[in-house]
């Protein structure tokens, strides 16, 4: 598969290029708002509390908006978040000195987070053809690697030509210039989810999907694991440029690994089982960490970790969009990021204490604990996954009358 010709298909490199610059200032607050904050003299206690409001209230609102999404389309939902999320940040930089304006600001850039990772997700089947699906979910998949390097990135050279609240003005924008870009685009304008059974559970009364998003939170905390980990292996093994050398070498890692598999044009293994046999590779590899080698070798594992990884988050984004029920697409994809992201942070906030107490190899084990529970739930639904998928198969070729 030629990812050339596949981001000449209409609007799929607009998509994805305004996807990810809106998604930038997610990156960049993790870095900004401790930076501002510091600058200001304000305590690491403080500094921890904005950060936090900031991920919860983006973990809590994700699944919302998505399902807000579903029922209303993309372009309001997006470009009104957009908005708050902006005045969100900029209430930040200009309140660094008032602690309840801060975490005000906080919650509130992180709450109306813009939804563009489901709602692009919601939309590549609209835009490319049903053989190249897959890889657009590898290129996306792939593609995410660059907001996490791109962030800091931008947040440094704001940092050193004005301030580090400059850092959280450039998000503001940036957040609303992605924003418009893929909210302006006719399939955003387009898009409309099919009518929905009104329930509470939406995309969750789906017990495959409930299997299939409980088991990506372990991925989520064996991802927030590796963070910490590799700052205290830095600081025992020195080595050039420290704990982002190893991160961005991870990131490496996922970028070839999501663009190699999305190459491949067939799999001989249905999804389901391909979801398996990626988290056990991928805990193997994490396993394999636990062994602290020296850092040449620690950098083949970063390389090899990152492999897995982008390739288990893309054919779970087509197990996804498969097993979301009739209306419930964006808010299943938000579900995605939501669980991740809170496994990562539960895999950030155990693995400081079990290095405090345990030490380096134990810490690196929680990794392989997160991803042995996901295997774990994987092998356990199995079945329903493979009966569920063939369901809809089946389901998807017959022909509406």
């Amino acid at each position: 598969m030629s990812y050339v010709s596949l981001l000449r298909n209409p609007y799929a490199a607009r998509l994805l290029a305004g996807t990810l610059v809106g998604r930038l200032p997610s990156a960049m607050a993790a870095v900004a708002i401790p930076l501002a904050l510091r600058d200001a003299g304000a305590p690491y206690g403080f500094i921890g509390l904005a950060v936090g409001a900031f991920a919860v209230a983006a973990a809590v609102a994700g699944p919302l908006l998505g399902r807000l999404v579903d029922r209303v389309g993309q372009p309001l939902v997006l470009l009104g978040t957009a908005v708050l999320a902006g005045c969100g940040f900029l209430v930040v930089a200009v309140a660094l000195d008032h602690r309840a304006g801060v975490v005000a600001g906080a919650a509130l850039a992180g709450a109306a987070t813009p939804p563009l990772e489901p709602c692009l997700r919601a939309l590549w089947p609209d835009v490319v053809d049903a053989g190249k699906l897959e890889s657009a979910y590898a290129l996306d998949s792939a593609s995410q690697q660059l907001i996490f390097v791109g962030g800091p990135l931008i947040v440094a050279g704001c940092v050193s030509v004005a301030s580090p609240a400059g850092a959280l003005w450039a998000a503001s924008l940036l957040g609303l210039a992605g924003v418009l870009v893929v909210a302006t685009a006719a399939p955003a304008r387009a898009w409309r989810a099919p009518a929905r059974r009104a329930d509470w559970l939406g995309p969750m009364r789906s017990r495959s999907l409930v299997v299939l998003l409980t088991s990506l939170t372990g991925v989520g905390v064996a991802i927030g694991t590796l963070n910490v980990v590799v700052v205290s292996y830095a600081e025992e093994h020195p080595l050039p440029g420290g704990a982002p050398t190893l991160l961005s070498l991870n990131a490496l890692g996922a970028l070839v690994g999501g663009l190699l598999y999305g190459a491949v044009r067939r799999w001989p293994v249905p999804p389901a089982r391909r979801t398996l046999l990626l988290a056990v590779g991928l805990a193997l590899g994490y396993a394999l960490l636990c062994l602290l080698p020296a850092p040449p070798f620690m950098a083949c594992l970063m390389l090899l970790t990152g492999l897995f990884l982008a390739p288990l988050l893309t054919v779970s984004f087509v197990l996804v969009g498969e097993l979301a029920p009739t209306g419930t697409v964006t808010e299943a994809f938000a579900w995605l990021v939501t669980l991740v992201a809170s496994g990562s942070a539960l895999g950030s906030a155990v693995v400081g204490l079990v290095l405090e107490h345990r030490g380096l190899t134990w810490a690196a084990a929680c990794g392989v604990l997160g991803l042995a529970s996901s295997v774990l739930i994987l092998l356990a639904g199995q079945s329903r996954l493979d009966l569920d998928q063939r369901a809809d198969a089946r389901a998807s070729a017959v022909p509406s009358a």
